[in-house]
């Protein structure tokens, strides 16, 4: 263990410090129920984009994405559209001021103001609670495996086992430390609701700044003095497959390509856009990106602070990311990538590269940083759990007139209820990349058709979004144990057209949503698409009002902004590697980008 005292002490503060921040903020958060899941819609837009950017700098993403980069190199950039990482863009540009401008709590309130609150409209109500849930609980468990493997490398049980009063097989030793480090996420983000996340993030993100300036330095440093081994077609990110040939060089990184199994580069990434712009265009996934939409002072802020956090996330995460990479790289002999079952594991590349070669002082920094990355992620998670639990079952079928004593009570315990239950689900999954494939490429598989057409279709109703997120869900569970040796990603077509199918049979089995409801939708939320026969209502009654003929705009934003988005990522990966002429390339991209958006999306923010 290379942990100093010096190192300990920077870890203690922060603890202290979020506990400060959970104590000072409790009276603020249990004024009312908008107080504690939404900050009261108060807080300023950069600042819940700070927040939203720290709550996606998560620990076991940032394991995923060091382990990507050493073994794809700048090809890697792509692989994150599994998320997709662009639908911040979409958001950005249209979709976060459509959803802000319902007013509503959480995603499933927003239900009614689409569908009214006729038998279809509470069937949706009810499946986008349990879709919420599930997967607020996937990315709970994800966290915390990713978490638990970080400390192991640090704190080794046999530095602790003495001190703790029962046995802990090896293979569960990083569920004990994701235990322990969660009940630290749990004090502050149930005491404080989303103002005391938002503040904790603020220091959680000043943290990671720090430390990945100093990362990228080293790793840039590494790169210009050491040897640098990587096979052919590394730095390239756009021709070749990403099976790139390492037998000459580490032969067991061929291994991990074969079980990752992406395939030829060309159909991955194809398929990773196909999928990744239908999710975009459905909108957020009911979980902590939605809320912090909702949490904002208006739809013009929204947009702000789901465009900032690309600004702020990209390059501070891909320096450390890339420096990380650097140093492994480069001193990959030094490193000790076996698990407790004696196996080699590149999830471990990030831990055993801070161990090696962070000096002490920094270690601490960046030890209390990357904690803090799961407590972010995992306290927003939790915030949005506890959204849908108190605001979309408690208050809506069991107590509807609750006092705030009443409100606050429940949101300790779903909060507690959900953690237990998060935990549990932790001890079950294998590891980190298991975790993120059943949530990024099945359960969003399942989501994708019925919210596409929420959004842009007047006759879709409430009975078609429910057997629609059904036949999603029941395919999400079916499909992949009848083709278990294919990558979830290229199961999503199939699961994209049972959801569609359910969806419009459903539709059709059920009348329309009341025009009134419609009405008072559409002039609100003002969505392209085919909207006509609710347009030529309105028409009737108010002859000036103005139709949404901004899709054209809308997609060059996003083109851009895409374009943008990569750039920022790209970029500190070539700085690191010391790629002179592709910086140059990417900078004059980026800036092109820029003066496109201010002209065509932030100028017009407003209107």
């Amino acid at each position: 263990m290379k942990l100093h005292s010096i190192d300990i002490l920077i870890v203690s503060l922060y603890l202290i410090t979020i506990i400060i921040i959970g104590l000072v903020l409790r009276k603020r958060a249990q004024k009312s129920k908008d107080d504690y899941l939404l900050g009261g819609k108060s807080i300023p837009w950069y600042m819940l984009g700070l927040s939203n950017a720290s709550g996606m700098f998560d620990i076991s993403g940032t394991i995923w994405l060091v382990t990507l980069m050493f073994v794809y190199g700048i090809k890697s950039a792509w692989i994150p559209w599994l998320w997709p990482v662009f639908n911040q863009i979409f958001l950005m540009v249209y979709l976060s001021k459509w959803l802000r401008r319902s007013n509503a709590t959480t995603g499933a309130e927003w239900i009614g103001t689409r569908f009214g609150f006729g038998k279809g409209a509470k069937l949706s109500h009810i499946i986008v609670v349990v879709f919420a849930l599930v997967v607020c609980l996937g990315y709970l468990a994800y966290g915390f495996i990713g978490l638990g493997k970080f400390v192991e490398v640090f704190v080794p049980w046999e530095m602790v086992s003495n001190y703790v009063p029962f046995t802990v097989p090896p293979e569960y030793v990083p569920h004990f430390y994701g235990t322990i480090f969660t009940l630290f996420a749990v004090f502050y983000s149930l005491l404080g609701g989303m103002s005391g996340i938002v503040w904790a993030d603020v220091v959680q993100f000043a943290i990671m700044t720090v430390a990945a300036l100093v990362i990228g330095y080293l790793g840039w440093q590494a790169v210009g003095t050491g040897t640098l081994a990587v096979p052919e077609g590394w730095m390239n990110p756009f021709i070749g497959e990403l099976s790139m040939d390492w037998s000459s060089i580490i032969p067991q990184v061929n291994e991990k390509i074969k079980s990752d199994g992406f395939g030829i580069f060309s159909i991955f990434l194809f398929m990773m856009l196909f999928k990744g712009v239908l999710v975009s265009v459905a909108g957020p996934a009911p979980t902590y990106d939605m809320q912090k939409i909702l949490s904002t002072k208006s739809p013009a802020e929204a947009s702000k602070m789901s465009g900032f956090v690309s600004v702020i996330l990209m390059p501070i995460r891909y320096l450390m990311i890339a420096g990380f990479a650097a140093l492994a790289l480069v001193y990959y002999e030094k490193l000790d990538l076996l698990n407790a079952a004696g196996d080699i594991d590149f999830e471990l590349l990030l831990p055993t590269a801070i161990n090696q070669f962070v000096p002490v002082g920094l270690l601490g920094l960046l030890l209390a940083g990357l904690i803090a990355a799961f407590m972010s992620t995992f306290a927003g998670t939790l915030n949005a759990a506890q959204a849908y639990l108190v605001n979309d079952i408690y208050l809506k079928y069991k107590n509807p007139e609750a006092s705030s004593s009443q409100i606050k009570n429940m949101n300790y315990i779903t909060g507690i209820v959900v953690v237990i239950i998060s935990i549990i689900l932790g001890f079950f999954a294998e590891d980190v990349n298991s975790v993120l494939n059943i949530i990024v490429s099945v359960l969003y598989g399942s989501y994708v058709g019925a919210n596409i057409l929420k959004w842009h279709w007047w006759r879709f109703n409430g009975e078609g979004f429910f057997w629609g997120m059904v036949a999603g869900l029941v395919a999400a569970y079916f499909v992949p144990m009848l083709f278990p040796d294919v990558n979830a990603l290229y199961l999503f077509p199939l699961l994209l057209v049972i959801s569609l199918a359910g969806s419009i049979i459903g539709t059709f089995s059920a009348p329309p949503t009341e025009d009134k409801i419609l009405i008072e939708f559409y002039k609100n939320v003002k969505p392209w698409g085919f909207w006509k026969p609710i347009q030529d209502k309105i028409l009737l009654e108010e002859p000036n009002f103005k139709n949404n003929d901004s899709f054209g705009l809308d997609m060059f934003n996003v083109v851009t902004g895409i374009i943008a988005q990569t750039s920022l990522v790209i970029l500190p990966m070539y700085l690191i590697f010391r790629q002179s002429t592709p910086i140059y390339i990417t900078l004059i991209v980026l800036i092109v980008c820029i003066l496109l958006l201010k002209k065509y999306w932030w100028n017009k923010l407003d209107q």
